[in-house]
């Protein structure tokens, strides 16, 4: 295994990384964001322990771009914050486990090995279309780089197009996807929803409607459906 640390702290850095290496944990330091995304770019780690208060880019905005990635290494933050809001803030940016400090070397050996033996990919990528920018796991959606509240439902039917990547969606193939066995195959909630998501997303219409077939993202369209 091999390990990341982000820790601004040298002393303490040093202290975990000599400590892994003791447990025959490979680990490399990086005292701020900026070095941490210099190490990143030309090393394959396999967790990153990333403390959340660091110079630079912060633990959060390298949690959220290491979440982004297909393949990317998982992510221990560490944080001297206890309280329930920022561990939720902490894993809704990527992270894959917490841990508070102070805390015990062996607490943090034992973690590293359970998130080492997870399959990767377990993070669904982020989909991207033209303009459009879709994050299953945040669950968030943006248009030339503004964001789109979306309903649950809008967010499922544009994440079923985007999938596509261009490709024509049917409208059976949209209500067995975003909705649930019990939807009726007669509805028009399709068409409704599709409408609505236009007006959402803003003009230029970005989902275009295909005659007799579906529908699909496209780059600019100005039909209406």
């Amino acid at each position: 295994m091999r390990v990341l640390i982000v820790e601004d702290e040298l002393y303490l850095a040093e202290a975990i990384r000599d400590g892994l290496r003791l447990e025959a944990i490979a680990a490399d330091l990086a005292g701020d964001g900026d070095t941490a995304f210099e190490l990143l770019a030309v090393n394959s780690y396999d967790v990153v322990v990333l403390d959340r208060d660091i110079p630079g880019p912060n633990g959060d905005e390298i949690a959220r771009h290491l979440a982004a990635l297909p393949a990317g290494p998982r992510v221990l933050m560490l944080t001297a914050a206890d309280r329930l809001d920022d561990k939720a803030t902490g894993f809704e940016s990527g992270a894959d486990d917490y841990l508070t400090k102070p805390f015990a070397l062996r607490e943090l050996v034992l973690r590293l090995r359970a998130l080492g033996r997870r399959p990767a990919a377990a993070t669904p990528p982020v989909l991207e279309l033209g303009a459009l920018r879709l994050d299953p796991f945040r669950r968030e959606v943006y248009r030339d780089g503004r964001y789109v509240s979306l309903t649950r439902k809008q967010f499922a039917v544009l994440e079923v197009l985007l999938t596509a990547q261009g490709g024509v969606v049917s409208a059976e193939d949209l209500l067995e996807r975003a909705w649930d066995e019990n939807a009726d195959p007669f509805t028009n909630a399709v068409r409704i929803t599709i409408s609505t998501l236009r007006k959402r997303l803003g003009e230029p219409w970005v989902i275009e409607t295909v005659p007799g077939v579906g529908y699909r993202v496209s780059g600019v369209t100005d039909a209406a459906g």
